[in-house]
């Protein structure tokens, strides 16, 4: 089975306006953000590629760190019309299941992804992890790629839910703590910053807040 992970990525100056938070530390905080998910899935067994979506020249540049396939999204009008960039390369390409993760989950691990995966039931399937406070989708996984639209930015996770039932009878919903954990405000960084999960990002994330 040929999986993709999906990775949409917002203009680093139109991400994360809930933080409040100086434009260069935003940038530098996502720039921290990606290179650890996409260090993480490009290493995972269970991912035979990684496709990230977006406009952003120094999200390119980190990409091709990790050799990702990037699609350039020049109109960028949401994380749907991303996922559906990607989406259709997968599809021409003959890739059988997607994984979708945002950029902001910088303490994924590989075994969540090969925890997740556990849930794969064939042919059809979806498996949602929702996030912390339970208002978004941290991680979808579709089989096949065009089994549903997405609706992301709309109380997702619930959404994703009830789609997913009407299209397979093999939905699952698993809670997978380190993917549950995103950054949309200042209290999700204080959060991470409690949590002993990766010392490294931890150091790098307060080194930013810190910086004059």
């Amino acid at each position: 089975m040929k999986i993709a992970a999906i990775i949409p990525v917002k203009t680093f100056s139109n991400a994360k306006t809930r933080l409040d938070l100086p434009p260069q530390k935003v940038e530098d905080l996502c720039k921290v953000m990606l290179e650890e998910i996409l260090q993480t899935v490009s290493i995972s067994p269970q991912i035979d590629k990684v496709v990230m979506v977006t406009k952003e020249e120094k999200a390119i540049e980190i990409g091709k760190k990790f050799k990702v396939h990037t699609i350039i999204d020049e109109k960028e009008e949401s994380v749907n019309s991303a996922v559906a960039l990607a989406d259709k390369y997968l599809l021409e390409n003959n890739f059988d299941a997607s994984m979708v993760f945002p950029q902001d989950i910088p303490y994924i691990k590989t075994q969540d992804i090969d925890f997740m995966l556990n849930y794969k039931m064939h042919p059809n399937f979806a498996i949602i992890v929702p996030s912390r406070r339970f208002d978004g989708t941290n991680a979808l996984v579709r089989m096949p790629i065009d089994l549903m639209e997405t609706h992301y930015d709309e109380d997702s996770y619930k959404i994703h839910m009830s789609t997913a039932k009407e299209h397979t009878l093999n939905v699952a919903m698993v809670f997978v703590k380190r993917i549950m954990w995103d950054v949309d405000n200042a209290e999700d960084l204080k959060f991470l910053l409690e949590q002993k999960e990766k010392p490294h990002v931890a150091e790098k994330i307060k080194q930013i807040l810190e910086s004059p």
